[in-house]
């Protein structure tokens, strides 16, 4: 069995399972870069909550009665 054999018989395999191990390389690359990776504090940061406070009415100016 030559390489052009080789080659007609298993293209499929050889290009699926080469772009597979460059895609999984390069993720595995992603995520170990230390650049993309947060510093621990800065990796919770507490939303506020949701402030419903409604204030009581002013006192308006005083109606004068005769």
């Amino acid at each position: 069995m030559g390489l052009r054999d080789f080659w007609q018989n298993y293209k499929v395999l050889i290009v699926m399972g080469t772009s597979l191990g460059l895609i999984h390389w390069g993720w595995y690359n992603l995520k170990s870069n230390p650049v993309l990776h947060r510093k621990e504090e800065e990796a919770y940061t507490p939303e506020p909550g949701i402030v419903a406070y409604v204030s009581p009415p002013t006192a308006g100016p005083a109606s004068k009665s005769k």
